[in-house]
């Protein structure tokens, strides 16, 4: 085969091939499974599948195995010696047990005072609790995050149903009025101002939808869902409609956040840690004793020497002063955090109470049959606008008008729900479900 003829084939080849590859079908997002999810529901795959919360049991666990350690006592120390090398028997290290071998052993143990073991095991159980109360705090949290995530995302779905509802019928009078124009039936100016309201709510559709999908990912990153999955939250509706911020008392809320709030428990915690730790540092500035055995086979006056003694460090210039003063202010700190902490958490309370009576009271005012004669209205003045019945003036302020009476009203439901779970969160207790 010539030279010639290879190189036709290798260009046909590579030819076939590019064309092959730009037939192909560009790459793009597999199309997401929607999963309709209860709030209950969501919350017991938040807790099975967490990675977060995970991590941080085993940070538990950590902390538990730390106890253990503490309690060990510390290992004896043997120590040996032999002669290397004797000058008068020329022999390298002769046997010990020989007549001219040498061979020295002691054995010494730590002896701790002070009862420093017993502070070190304190302070291992106080930073058990401790990692337990992130933990729990973790919790609440992340379930904060997930609960509210949830209803944001349910009432901005209920928004953008309607924008695509009005997106639908919009494209339809658009395409009908540009083939009366066509027809010279309606002026070119009646069709712009349409297709310019048009792509407003496309526009403004296209944002919302970004705005779901946002949360949408924050919500299946707590609950650890693969990311082509659409979550479609099924709130029970009646329940949050007879929400009632005056189901329970302010003392009541305030009394369960003193007991429950983590991150109070937390600054208690902490605070017990820094006592304890400044009882440790005065223990350490008592000096500990090494008690020790030796013997000496023929190295001393006298052969087969045995020896009892011990040793201790003098606590002349070394106290410990510079740490045991840190301790102290260590105190002082963690007092002062717990102070402030429990200042914030009666003024959380009353202004989480204070904003759901709002929240409530708002969405109360409301007629019920508000929304429902809206939608009605909407769709006659649709079929008046179509029939020439009114303007274009007057239909295009009347979509104004029910595009933000859509997107108020679900504000006005989502805040009153957020409202009820900022109480949930402040008081770390499931008042309102």
């Amino acid at each position: 085969m010539s030279l010639f003829i290879k190189m036709a084939l290798l260009q046909t080849l590579l030819a076939s091939t590019l064309l092959c590859r730009a037939q192909q079908p560009a790459p793009s997002l597999p199309v997401p499974a929607s999963i309709y999810l209860k709030l209950d529901s969501a919350e017991a795959i938040f807790l099975q599948n967490n990675f977060l919360l995970l991590a941080q049991k085993y940070t538990v666990d950590a902390a538990k195995a730390l106890v253990i350690q503490a309690k060990l006592y510390p290992n004896p120390n043997f120590n040996f010696a032999t002669t290397i090398y004797n000058q008068d028997s020329k022999k390298i290290f002769p046997s010990p047990f020989s007549s001219n071998g040498e061979a020295i052993s002691g054995i010494s143990q730590l002896i701790i005072l002070a009862g420093k073991r017993n502070k070190q095991v304190q302070l291992a159980q106080a930073n058990v609790h401790l990692n337990e109360y992130q933990f729990f705090d973790l919790i609440r949290t992340l379930k904060y995050t997930l609960r509210t995530d949830f209803f944001n995302i349910y009432y901005l779905q209920q928004s953008a149903k309607a924008y695509d509802a009005e997106i639908k019928a919009l494209s339809q009078i658009a395409d009908a009025f540009e083939l009366q124009r066509d027809q010279k039936y309606i002026a070119e100016k009646e069709v712009l101002r349409i297709k310019a309201l048009l792509y407003s709510f496309q526009s403004e559709y296209n944002d919302l939808q970004n705005q779901i999908n946002d949360i949408e990912s924050e919500l299946r990153q707590v609950l650890q869902i693969k990311p082509y999955n659409y979550i479609i939250p099924v709130p029970d509706s009646e329940a949050i409609r007879n929400l009632n911020p005056l189901k329970y008392q302010l003392a009541t809320l305030l009394d369960t956040a003193y007991t429950h709030r983590t991150d109070l428990l937390i600054a208690k915690e902490n605070t017990n840690i820094n006592q304890l730790n400044y009882k440790y540092q005065q223990a350490l500035a008592v000096p500990d004793v090494v008690a020790n055995i030796s013997y000496d086979q023929q190295g001393s006056y006298v052969h087969n020497l045995s020896m009892a003694g011990f040793a201790i460090d003098l606590p002349f210039f070394n106290r410990n002063q510079g740490n045991i003063k840190a301790a102290k202010h260590g105190i002082d700190a963690a007092a002062s955090t717990q102070k402030s902490v429990a200042a914030s958490v009666e003024e959380s309370v009353f202004r989480a109470l204070q904003k759901a009576l709002d929240q409530d009271k708002l969405f109360k005012a409301i007629d019920p049959k508000f929304s429902l004669d809206f939608d009605r209205l909407m769709k006659e003045v649709l079929i008046n606008y179509q029939k020439r019945n009114i303007s274009i003036l007057e239909f295009l302020d009347f979509y104004d008008s029910f595009k933000q009476n859509v997107l108020q009203l679900n504000s006005i439901q989502f805040n009153r729900v957020s409202a009820f779970e900022d109480i949930n969160f402040f008081t770390a207790n499931n008042f309102f479900n």
